[in-house]
């Protein structure tokens, strides 16, 4: 039976590259940073995983961390602008499951994934997937096959069209499960 805990994590900010200038600690969810920090532009994940986003209010594009060191993520993951937000995932036990459509409203061909997909072309034959159903745990999707590309956080729950979600490519290509073995 799958369980999910919430185990905190823990991550701190700092305004500036390689962990310089004030800080600010977190715990949990934060829908806008510029109150706490006028910048942010290096962290430590020092427990759990999170996803950054370059808007408040967890838009704009996303990028997973996992426990580490990030002295300067803009280089690193080609962010053109600071963290504004930030979001914790809460740590998963148990299955993962997931079903992709090739057409937006879940139509079209559809597939349940209980692993990684490293490029859904070569393994289902789907040129789209433009919706999905998260039945259980988390998982990141990614526009280009071989977990490259733009990411989307994907928690459980319905998503009928993923250009109605704000991003600029309506499809993905690959989706990859976020472990237990990351926190």
């Amino acid at each position: 039976m799958p369980s999910s805990s919430t185990s905190m994590g823990r991550v701190v900010f700092f305004e500036d590259r390689n962990f310089q200038g004030r800080s600010y600690e977190s715990s949990s969810d934060c829908a806008d940073m510029s109150s706490f920090l006028s910048r942010c532009q290096s962290c430590k994940v020092e427990r759990g995983c999170f996803m950054v986003y370059d808007r408040t209010n967890y838009t704009g594009n996303q990028f997973f961390l996992k426990r580490g060191e990030y002295s300067d993520y803009q280089s690193m993951m080609g962010m053109s602008d600071c963290i504004k937000s930030c979001r914790m995932i809460p740590m998963h036990r148990g299955q993962h499951r997931m079903k992709i459509h090739e057409k937006e409203n879940f139509g079209g061909q559809s597939h349940e994934l209980t692993e990684d997909c490293d490029n859904v072309m070569e393994r289902f034959c789907m040129s789209n997937c433009m919706s999905c159903q998260v039945m259980d745990g988390q998982w990141l999707m990614y526009e280009q096959p071989s977990f490259r590309g733009r990411m989307m956080y994907m928690k459980p729950g319905e998503y009928r069209s993923f250009s109605s979600m704000g991003m600029s490519s309506n499809r993905f290509m690959s989706m990859r499960r976020i472990m237990d073995s990351y926190y």
